[in-house]
């Protein structure tokens, strides 16, 4: 019977399966061991910058494996139902004494274990989550608080040393193959400490080179002198808002960034870092496919009295502030350790308005367990143990009115203050519901004052775009744009939204799938005063909101086109673009007017094609929750090819010059390579590399002798239809796996895209723009 009781309290895991997928069984400890079951650990290193040292620790005499051999700073397995991070930070507290917060624990590699010791009674099949831990100097080893059933010493060594050490298999150590996976660990470390600065300030010219700096005015004299003050107090609101969003991009994100600013003048080098880092508000580089431009080397200081137990003469803990090498899909919007899995399981135990609650814009997913340990490291046990977690999910969601309450209340006062000044009934109804919707979490009527904006000081603000959630594309990003409507242009684009029910009956899509009351969106073209908030890298030249499918489906949606936005990528990115790569006889097809028509069409053609759809068994969804992760660059290509479609469908219902039929596709094409150039790992990127593979597998795009490329106007037409019905088909359907299969077969680096990029590499034509808002500015400046 003892044996029995005894076994029952034996720590359980997770069995997983070859390739470290949860197989939904878990298992004592010792049967695990027993049978070889693949299993989850964490390892942690703490590295300390100033000597170049890792902390060892000397296994318990006690210990089933290893015992009284040195080993990693500290590891433990991950018992069933925890996860990896929180295991992280326990077995450090459990086995050093060492208390940190979620922010000094890098994850640098997955490592997997696979041996057998103890003459075959002990087999380890481990896939190990490797986290660094860089202090700023060697803790004191008095500081350290040892487990004994775990830990017998500590000591510091050069991380080169204890290297060759585990190269020539000292038998006082555990073995670890440096020259197969684990010597990431050694390499990682060398790179980030040993590199040539000159090469690094030219690769970081290179990469600011990317972008055109371009000042971007509009006229003022337009607005009341109301709404003059008022748009001061917006500019103010748009500031907090880029706040909110530097910390829904990664959790330490805005202690690199005040670090950054605050170092800028140390050098060059620490100037150009701060200067790439505003463009990408971020450690990884828009244009590189999110690699990383920074380490945590390079991040920001922080200082922890009482991380561990006090030292005469030691005023406590310095560690650096930790983000990963690669951009976490799922920002700062769930748990980092979080995976699809452990998402899908938890929703599925969830009741339908939760599940709701789960995959809506305006929520984060957090941890009980990580509360907890929150709690405690902040001295706070009562509150922790109502968080605990026991056999219940670990996962919970929490409003954005909470999560960033301090910042959202701000923003709502400052709205409250501006919309009682404006002299527009409808801006002042936008500023007044919108503020509301910050500490409610309910952006409904906000999203409809918004559409029925009829202002000259035009205002976009609160949270809408969810490109920075790649794990599922469900959370949204906090952004500003303020601008001045500019009441010419608006008015000649009518046309376009007086046109999309008809647009929609004529989609080369089956009948069945269309939608019989498609609402025209309104259009309103600005001049661009400020934005803030999402506007990262790459800017945007046109918005269609919101994207709230309940909006779409009973209202349709709105857009807004930033006229002085395109013009200046006009001019500085797609004309010497043409004038690189498309074939002599066709550059002057090239012009601005096509390029900004199928603009304003790229943005209606958001709102025709399906969005809420019914699924073969009958279900109702919509195209988003169906296609998660891919919905973005699918969604993107379809209002680029669709748009094309439509164009070339009113020129022949002679609603639009047929001047404009060439020089639309010429422009078109053109502007491919403008878009390919943001990285295949962009919304944007992607869908443009689908559809230029796509036309020029058909033979519409034609890559000639001289390396440029021409259209070949016979083909384009059947191309641009045959495209936009597959794409069509595939949302209707909410068919996951074609929409992968499509986007896997054409969204790569072809030879023909590769011919195009190099030619602009060599004349280094610029990317993007950044753009500087000098009005704004005045405006900060002064009320400073």
């Amino acid at each position: 019977m003892a044996e029995v009781d005894a076994h029952s309290q034996e720590e359980h895991f997770d069995v997983l399966t070859r390739t470290g997928q949860k197989t939904g069984i878990s298992k004592p400890r010792g049967d695990v061991h027993r049978d070889g079951d693949y299993h989850r650990a964490v390892h942690v290193w703490i590295f300390a910058e100033s000597t170049q040292e890792l902390l060892l620790q000397k296994r318990a005499d006690c210990k089933d494996s290893w015992a009284g051999f040195w080993d990693i700073s500290s590891a433990g397995h991950i018992s069933a139902g925890d996860s990896s991070l929180i295991t992280a930070r326990r077995e450090l507290e459990e086995e050093l004494g060492i208390i940190l917060p979620k922010d000094a624990f890098e994850m640098i590699f997955i490592f997997l274990q696979e041996c057998v010791t103890n003459d075959g009674k002990f087999i380890n099949n481990e896939f190990n989550d490797v986290y660094l831990v860089t202090t700023l100097d060697p803790i004191p080893l008095e500081a350290f608080t040892l487990q004994e059933t775990e830990v017998s010493a500590v000591k510091y060594i050069s991380y080169e040393e204890y290297k060759r050490l585990l190269a020539k298999e000292d038998p006082e150590y555990v073995p670890y193959d440096v020259n197969e996976q684990y010597g990431q660990l050694f390499d990682i470390i060398a790179r980030r400490y040993k590199e040539n600065t000159v090469a690094r300030s030219l690769s970081l010219q290179k990469q600011l080179q990317r972008y055109a700096p371009v000042s971007l005015n509009a006229e003022l004299t337009g607005l009341t002198d109301a709404d003059r003050e008022a748009l001061v107090i917006l500019v103010k609101a748009a500031t907090i808002l880029d706040e909110i969003f530097h910390l829904q991009v990664w959790y330490s994100n805005p202690a690199l960034r005040d670090w950054l600013k605050e170092h800028t003048d140390a050098s060059q080098m620490d100037k150009l870092k701060w200067m790439y880092y505003l463009i990408n508000k971020s450690p990884w580089s828009c244009l590189d496919a999110n690699e990383a431009f920074l380490t945590t080397a390079d991040s920001a200081v922080k200082f922890l009295p009482e991380a561990t137990k006090p030292v005469t003469g030691w005023k406590g803990l310095e560690y650096r502030a930790a983000f990963p090498m690669l951009k976490p899909p799922g920002a700062n919007f769930y748990p980092p350790d979080m995976d699809k899995t452990e998402f899908e399981l938890w929703k599925s135990s969830l009741t339908v308005d939760q599940q709701q609650d789960a995959t809506g814009f305006f929520n984060v997913i957090k941890r009980h367990s990580e509360f907890s340990l929150d709690s405690s490291l902040n001295g706070n046990t009562a509150e922790s143990k109502n968080h605990s977690v026991g056999s219940t999910p670990d996962l919970y969601t929490i409003p954005f009115s909470q999560e960033y309450n301090a910042f959202l209340t701000q923003a709502a006062e400052l709205l409250h203050k501006a919309g009682n000044l404006t002299s527009s009934p409808s801006l002042k109804r936008l500023l007044h519901s919108k503020g509301d919707a910050f500490l409610s979490n309910d952006y409904y009527d906000s999203d409809i004052a918004w559409m029925e904006l009829d202002s000259k000081l035009d205002v976009t603000i609160g949270p809408y775009e969810t490109y920075e959630d790649a794990l599922f594309g469900y959370k949204a990003t906090f952004e500003a744009f303020i601008g001045v409507r500019d009441d010419k242009a608006t008015g000649q684009l009518k046309l376009f939204g007086d046109n999309l029910q008809v647009l929609e009956q004529n989609l080369p899509l089956d009948d069945v799938y269309k939608s019989k009351d498609v609402i025209s969106a309104p259009i309103r073209v600005i001049e661009l005063l400020y934005n803030a908030g999402d506007v990262k890298g790459p800017q945007t030249v046109a918005f269609n909101l919101p994207n709230d499918e309940r909006i779409v489906k009973d209202r349709g949606t709105s857009m807004v086109i930033l006229k002085n936005v395109s013009e200046a990528k006009f001019k500085h990115i797609l004309q010497p673009i043409a004038d690189v790569c498309i074939t002599k006889e066709q550059q002057e097809l090239v012009d601005f007017e096509s390029f900004f028509t199928h603009t304003i069409c790229h943005e209606c053609c958001h709102g025709i094609g399906p969005h809420t759809i019914t699924l073969p068994n009958g279900r109702e969804s919509t195209v988003r929750l169906e296609l998660q992760e891919l919905h973005s660059a699918l969604e993107e290509a379809k209002a680029d090819i669709v748009g094309l479609w439509a164009l070339k469908f009113l020129i022949d219902k002679d609603l639009l010059p047929k001047s404009l039929l060439k020089s639309m596709y010429v422009s078109f094409l053109a502007g491919c390579f403008r878009s390919v150039r943001f990285g295949l790992e962009e919304a944007h990127g992607k869908g443009q590399a689908l559809q230029f593979n796509w036309l020029h597998k058909q033979g519409a795009f034609i890559l000639n002798h001289d390396e440029t490329f021409s259209v070949d106007f016979d083909k384009i037409e059947g191309a641009v239809e045959s495209l936009s019905r597959e794409i069509l088909t595939i949302q209707a359907k909410g068919d996951k796996g074609a929409a992968k299969l499509l986007l896997q077969k054409h969204c790569t680096m072809t030879d023909p895209l590769k011919v195009a990029l190099q030619r602009l590499e060599k004349v280094q034509v610029p990317v993007d723009i950044v753009p500087t808002f000098p009005v704004a500015e005045n405006i900060l400046k002064q009320n400073h």
